[in-house]
């Protein structure tokens, strides 16, 4: 059985949904509060057991990089004013597991993002998420999706039910039998109209995947805009290597979306060990004067 132990993050969109502030800083670094989206990914995957993570990014996220590199100056400041609890803070950003980055030249889509992984993950399987889809749970998604993929040794998509008409925004399984959260898929459909939807399964940003998508992602037309979209090559595998979705665990947050956004500060602020008490007060009092 192989332990699944690297992670690829591409994290090459533009972020048009969160301009104007994108234009200066990457979708992925929009904090929480005072941690980046991306870093809880990464701590996502590093709680699954995750010991390699390639970020896949472009020239206009060198913050990013910035962001999971050491910053000597600021380490030397800081444990020279005697603040070691921040200099501690900074390290563990990159020092619990090996970051790696990669650059995308030019926005040709999620397949051609995956493809620049390739001599990083090699012969191994990997856990793969995109970057701006935050998954709040008491067991890490990848974590779930690594131990299906060690039953049935196929991709995996991780999928979660969606009953409203939010449905048509996302890639849909139409399934060919299921068992248990386990469901075999006959294909992917991406952005089905609401009349045409094979299932209420959704897929939502995270995966595992091996070798054999890359073969898929080469072969793969691009569609609308010129761009190879990882949805079109796995859909064409369901039908050769196969491919299974798995209901996860958790909640998903959308932190390109504004809305998604203020729905996880709100809802991880209040979770909060520090501060979450005097959130919830500060709130309550608040909606009495709306």
């Amino acid at each position: 059985m192989t332990k699944i132990t690297k992670a690829v993050i591409p994290c090459g969109g533009m972020g048009t949904r969160f301009l104007p502030i994108t234009k200066a800083v990457p979708k992925e670094i929009l904090p929480i509060v005072d941690t980046p989206v991306l870093s809880y990914i990464v701590d996502e995957a590093i709680n699954s057991g995750i010991t390699d993570i390639m970020i896949v990014i472009n020239s206009h996220k060198e913050m990013i990089r910035e962001y999971f590199t050491p910053s000597a100056w600021l380490e030397d400041t800081l444990s020279k004013a005697g603040k070691t609890e921040y200099v501690d803070l900074l390290k563990s950003i990159y020092s619990r597991a090996n970051i790696l980055f990669a650059y995308q030249p030019l926005p040709k889509g999620s397949g051609d993002a995956v493809l620049q992984a390739e001599k990083f993950t090699g012969d191994d399987p990997f856990c793969l998420s995109w970057g701006d889809d935050l998954i709040v749970g008491d067991e890490p998604v990848m974590g779930q999706l690594a131990k299906a993929y060690e039953k049935y040794e196929t991709p995996i998509l991780g999928v979660q039910r969606v009953d409203t008409d939010d449905i048509v925004k996302y890639g849909v399984a139409k399934i060919a039998f299921s068992e248990g959260r386990a469901h075999k898929c006959e294909a992917i459909i991406e952005k089905p109209a609401l009349h045409e939807i094979p299932s209420r399964l959704t897929s939502l940003g995270r995966y595992v995947l091996d070798k054999r998508v890359y073969d898929e992602i080469r072969i793969t037309k691009p569609g609308k805009g010129g761009e190879i979209q990882l949805t079109d090559s796995l859909n064409a595998m369901c039908a050769k290597s196969g491919v299974y979705a798995y209901e996860f665990t958790g909640k998903r947050y959308d932190m390109g979306d504004k809305f998604g956004a203020m729905q996880a500060i709100v809802e991880l602020g209040l979770k909060s060990d520090e501060y979450g008490e005097r959130f919830r007060n500060y709130l309550k009092e608040f909606a009495k004067t709306l």
